[in-house]
């Protein structure tokens, strides 16, 4: 049985996912995914100025003619929306936590492929593979993954990318679009991420909290580490802490900008106290404008 106020978060997910889908993704969606790549449709007789790498030498030797395969555009993708479920995805510190912008964003992303006729899939992970559900297609599939997104209460606390992206790249062998939400707390995912961005047209997407970023100007505050568990206090009027604290999280964002960059991923940082549709859109019409190079 699912509680009324659940209902009433996947409702108005809906119905803010299918508008934004509808009015304003769903042509640069189909610019950005659509057509990257060909699937086979049949074979033909060869005629002079074909390309000889095409030519069919099974059917050709049983024919006793040259036969070339054809192939037509995809036009059906799958979507796997590769989601972080561990506790840091909790924080909040403005009006929406991490989670709720991840499931809002993951709703978008749904309802847009639904739009152009794709399947989706969803993977939420922690430090372990804590739920998969293999890509469909329809409404109710789809409102079955926000509902799961939003309810679902994840064994593990800690965070494995590496996990994550191993289990899904045993498990799905064609070729797909992932979508990884994550906060990236974690470390020592280097190779999976190699792997499953020369497997997927993988993009991530990093979910982050103003308060990652910005200490508050003063105050003694006692923290918790949602992962761990671990408590601690800290002074945030101390300008040698506020210093090298931004030493570090700058030197943490460009090392994992760079190690996006270098696999050739598409990555994206979303702000929870921010919009999420126009960072989104942009990053579709980059897309667009690369692969129409």
């Amino acid at each position: 049985m699912i509680a009324e106020e659940t209902l009433k978060r996947i409702k108005r997910i809906e119905i803010i996912s299918r508008k934004a889908a509808r009015d304003i993704f769903a042509g640069e969606y189909h610019s950005a995914f659509k057509g990257r790549g060909m699937e086979f449709s049949q074979v033909r007789e060869y005629q002079q100025g074909d390309d000889s790498r095409f030519i069919d030498w099974n059917v050709s030797s049983r024919l006793g003619r040259l036969y070339v395969k054809q192939f037509v555009e995809e036009r059906e993708l799958t979507i796997i929306l590769a989601l972080d479920l561990s506790a840091s995805l909790q924080f909040i510190s403005s009006s929406k936590s991490k989670k709720e912008i991840a499931a809002e964003l993951s709703a978008l992303i749904a309802f847009t492929a639904m739009l152009n006729n794709d399947k989706v899939g969803l993977l939420l992970f922690s430090d372990r593979i804590e739920l998969y559900i293999p890509p469909q297609k329809g409404r109710t599939h789809l409102l079955r993954l926000i509902r799961d997104i939003i309810e679902f209460k994840p064994l593990g606390r800690e965070t494995s990318i590496s996990n994550a992206l191993v289990y899904l790249t045993s498990l799905i062998k064609k070729k797909a679009v992932v979508f990884l939400i994550s906060d990236f707390l974690d470390d020592s995912f280097d190779t999976a991420l190699k792997i499953a961005g020369r497997k997927y047209d993988l993009i991530a997407i990093d979910i982050a909290d103003r308060r990652e970023r910005e200490l508050p100007q003063q105050g003694h505050f006692h923290l918790r580490d949602l992962e761990s568990g671990q408590d601690f206090s800290t002074d945030f009027t101390n300008n040698a802490l506020r210093r090298e604290f931004a030493k570090i999280r700058n030197e943490k964002d460009l090392a994992l900008s760079e190690l996006f960059r270098k696999n050739g991923i598409d990555f994206l940082t979303i702000r929870s106290d921010r919009e999420y549709e126009k960072p989104l859109f942009d990053l579709f019409l980059r897309r667009k404008k690369k692969f129409a190079r």
